[in-house]
């Protein structure tokens, strides 16, 4: 199962007034755990940044200035996401500005059966909130010390952990680890070769603790479960 993990910084609030997508940046899950391929753009806005859309992200008009134009990584994107889930938090936002950059070079639409969004997963699991990225980080120990502003890689990178949280994939991912780390460690001696025991252990049960449980036993009758593992 691939999922991408994405975050987007822009020029302000509202797409259909003319702001713009500025950053955007991504991670590639794989069946939960992250598989290293990460998509990460500056993009100039051909517009100016207002100052309160800079004050959150820090990206200037010089900054962006020269960076590539959407239409220029537009293919690259939508390569990238291909065939993925979508995990955004508060999606409706993103997606609309990347649906509206999306229509501008004719490419094709984000539907939303394919997002999941996590500002939703987590009002349904702590709906007393609060549930904005950092409170959810603080919530469940990710380490967000690096967040001083807004920045779509930073942002998508802790959103994935915090989704992985959200849904337990990340105990899972690491419970199995463990399970199988443990297994071969049984299982495998020191020269790599599984062996069986010549003689099998001779019992640490004393004849009065084997008394006491066939006492017990005969206590609990013909249709306790312990019968059936005896015979």
């Amino acid at each position: 199962m691939r999922e991408i993990v994405l975050d987007t910084e822009t020029t302000g609030i509202d797409h259909s007034r003319g702001h713009r997508v500025v950053e955007i940046g991504a991670v590639e899950l794989v069946n939960h755990i992250p598989s290293g391929k990460t998509f990460h753009h500056y993009i100039d806005p051909e517009r100016d940044m207002p100052p309160d859309a800079e004050a959150i992200h820090g990206l200037s008009t010089q900054f962006l200035r020269g960076k590539p134009v959407f239409a220029a990584i537009a293919q690259e994107f939508i390569e990238f996401i291909d065939g993925a889930s979508l995990v955004i938090h508060n999606a409706a936002f993103d997606v609309g500005f990347l649906n509206a950059e999306l229509a501008r070079v004719k490419g094709p639409s984000i539907l939303p059966e394919r997002v999941i969004d996590t500002l939703a997963l987590a009002r349904q699991k702590h709906p007393m909130g609060p549930n904005s990225l950092d409170a959810l980080c603080k919530r469940y120990g990710v380490d967000n010390s690096k967040r001083e502003k807004h920045g779509a890689l930073l942002d998508s990178e802790l959103l994935a952990d915090v989704y992985l949280e959200l849904i337990g994939g990340r105990q899972t991912a690491l419970s199995l680890s463990a399970i199988a780390m443990t297994a071969r460690a049984a299982a495998i001696t020191p020269q790599g070769i599984v062996r069986a025991r010549p003689h099998p252990l001779p019992s640490r049960l004393t004849e009065a603790e084997i008394a006491a449980h066939k006492a017990l036993l005969a206590e609990l009758g013909d249709k306790a479960m312990w019968n059936e593992i005896l015979n």
